[in-house]
């Protein structure tokens, strides 16, 4: 966790108040590229400056204004927007608790780590354990950097973690979607296809364990950097080559088949239960006609 907190207030709900302090919850590990330019390879730079005068800007000269018309403007200092509602910028306010599966994924936005303040470890624990038991999460709204968030208090573990989440105007209608039908008669699956559907995702399933991902890509663009330093091609820009024609998609997908080679390539890891058929891969090639050669899918 970091040694420095993100911002400083206090949990609300009902007539309970809890001191916290929020720091973040997630670290980037972003590729990090330096744009330069071509003709020198030297790195291009950006400069803040007065649109009026040309002149360039320092940062302890910059402040925030709203502008109301047209190259008009009110000043808005920190203060003045602290003190536009000065609880609100110092209080997560819970207004509801809810079930978390009734919040879809595409809500949830950043997580920060809620900590207990001084003074706050009894009361802290006590909203912990409330919502661990209840099986609730907890909606609130909070003000950070000038912008009030809709979020979520969920008990992860011994923490409680306050996850940003997006208002509902900011998702985007899912209608406009060409989607397959809801139901299975309807989108053309068979009773066989979910079943060696459901043995595949069996034989795949294991245990979360998220240290054993990592971004590979990174590491590959990291090994081709150390290539072209040895080979002394620093300088060097790689073309892309033609590109060839795509091959044209085709419709006619034996869904078996593929679900058959899938199961193979698994190695038959897990066994599927009892209340599942068993996906008869050798019988069903059997009774098969042989069949042309299928088109990729």
């Amino acid at each position: 966790m970091a040694a420095r907190a993100l911002w400083k207030g206090a949990i609300s709900f009902g007539l309970v108040y809890i001191p916290v302090e929020m720091y973040t919850a997630v670290q980037e590990h972003d590729l990090d590229l330096t744009m330069l330019d071509r003709r020198a390879f030297a790195p291009i730079g950006y400069k803040r400056y007065n649109k009026k005068t040309g002149k360039e800007v320092t940062w302890d000269d910059i402040v925030k204004g709203y502008e109301y018309e047209d190259n008009e403007y009110v000043v808005l200092s920190d203060e003045d927007l602290k003190r536009a509602n000065v609880e609100a910028t110092q209080t997560i306010d819970i207004v509801a608790f809810v079930d978390a599966a009734e919040v879809p994924l595409t809500y949830y936005e950043t997580p920060y780590y809620l900590a207990p303040a001084r003074g706050g470890n009894k009361v802290y624990a006590l909203l912990r354990e409330t919502l661990r038991q209840a099986g609730k999460i907890g909606i609130a709204t909070v003000v950070m950097r000038t912008k009030q968030h809709l979020c979520a208090l969920v008990c992860v573990e011994d923490k409680i973690v306050l996850n940003t989440l997006r208002y509902a105007t900011e998702i985007r209608i899912a209608e406009e979607l060409k989607l397959p039908p809801a139901t299975l008669k309807a989108a053309g699956i068979s009773d066989k296809e979910l079943k060696m559907a459901l043995s595949l995702v069996e034989g795949m399933s294991e245990e979360w364990k998220p240290e054993q991902y990592h971004d590979s890509y990174k590491e590959d663009v990291m090994a081709m950097v150390k290539k072209k330093i040895k080979a002394g091609q620093t300088k060097t820009l790689t073309e892309p080559d033609k590109e060839s024609p795509a091959p044209k998609p085709s419709n006619v997908v034996d869904l078996v088949a593929l679900l058959q080679d899938s199961l193979g390539k698994r190695g038959g890891k897990a066994a599927p239960s009892k209340s599942r058929a068993k996906p008869a891969s050798k019988p069903a090639a059997a009774k098969r006609k042989p069949a042309a050669p299928r088109k990729a899918a």
